[in-house]
């Protein structure tokens, strides 16, 4: 007798509803001839690279992640290599992995049909190894992003119990504090071997995707599964700098890049100094100061020097199956 395929979901407690949860895993369970799933539950110690350690160990055919962004990214850490396939089961405010997969949010029923009956795509990692200010040195994985400067600071700056309570529109009063931050960022960096440059920016992020809530598409040429990271690096010099970049981001990425006449308006259009692309699937990078980073989403505390590599093709994640 055949052993049905078995499936680990590790949840974020605060998250989920989990009565409701259980009971459409199980309604699913018995429709794809499934077995009966492991739950793993996280913790505050534990968000989630301990459970998904377990599911390896327990051999099982799928890993699936119930929470936000953070518990995304601690699974698919773990999971990196193993060719055991990652499914989403978007909980948080942000969902970014979720958002440029193109797969459906707040619909539990839709996400676990994709889980349990979906096709398998490989996609790319980012990995980076962090040099923190004490000179300890720490490595992990990202899904969408890493970020210095701006974006740093604002989820450092962000109030938890208001984000709680608002999801993004807590950030809001988080930009409007780090917006009077006139501290630049000073980097020497080397991109793919080619050399080491000099540049002082605002805010440095390198993306394995391109958009982030509220349909903003910060990196429009960037794709999960080309082996390539995308880099922005914004150095806006005063009120007109940052009205140049959000023309750039909110207009030109948001507005025109999405039919075929806007796209040829864009080709028009002037590159401008306050926002510059890169790409590349190396970076290092050092700081004339300790900065605060962040990953997907999360605060990884002050950094002093990086080594960030795309490893392609790393993960294998569920995506709904072909008509």
């Amino acid at each position: 007798m055949t052993t049905p395929p078995r499936a680990a979901l590790v949840y974020n407690p605060v998250k989920v509803d989990l009565e409701a949860l259980r009971e459409a895993v199980s309604a699913e369970e018995a429709t794809a001839g499934w077995g009966e799933t492991l739950w793993l539950e996280t913790t505050e110690d534990d968000p989630g690279p301990g459970q998904a350690k377990k599911a390896l160990a327990e051999k099982v055919d799928l890993v699936i992640a119930a929470g936000g962004d953070g518990t995304v990214r601690s699974v698919a850490e773990v999971l990196r290599g193993s060719g055991v396939p990652l499914a989403l089961l978007p909980s948080g405010t942000g969902n970014l992995l979720a958002r440029n997969l193109d797969l459906t949010l707040d619909d539990t029923a839709n996400s676990l049909e994709t889980a349990f009956r979906g096709d398998d795509r490989s996609i790319d990692l980012g990995v980076i190894r962090i040099r923190h200010e004490d000179d300890s040195v720490s490595e992990h994985a990202y899904l969408v992003m890493a970020g210095l400067g701006l974006d740093a600071k604002m989820l450092a700056a962000t109030d938890d119990e208001l984000k709680a309570r608002v999801g993004w529109l807590a950030y809001v009063k988080a930009i409007a504090q780090v917006l009077r931050d006139k501290n630049q960022l000073r980097i020497r960096y080397n991109l793919d071997g080619k050399g080491n440059r000099s540049v002082r920016a605002h805010t440095i992020m390198i993306g394995n995707c391109g958009s982030l809530p509220a349909n903003i598409l910060l990196l429009p040429d960037a794709a999960v599964d080309d082996g390539q990271f995308d880099i922005v690096v914004l150095r806006p010099e005063g009120f007109i700098g940052w009205v140049q970049i959000m023309v750039k981001v909110f207009w030109e990425n948001g507005v025109l890049r999405r039919n075929t006449v806007g796209r040829k308006l864009m080709g028009l259009t002037k590159e401008v100094r306050a926002l510059n692309y890169l790409k590349g699937s190396s970076l290092t990078l050092r700081l004339q100061r300790p900065e605060e980073i962040e990953l997907d989403g999360d605060g990884f505390g002050k950094a002093v020097a990086l080594k960030t590599w795309v490893d392609a093709g790393s993960l294998t994640v569920k995506v709904p199956a072909d008509a």
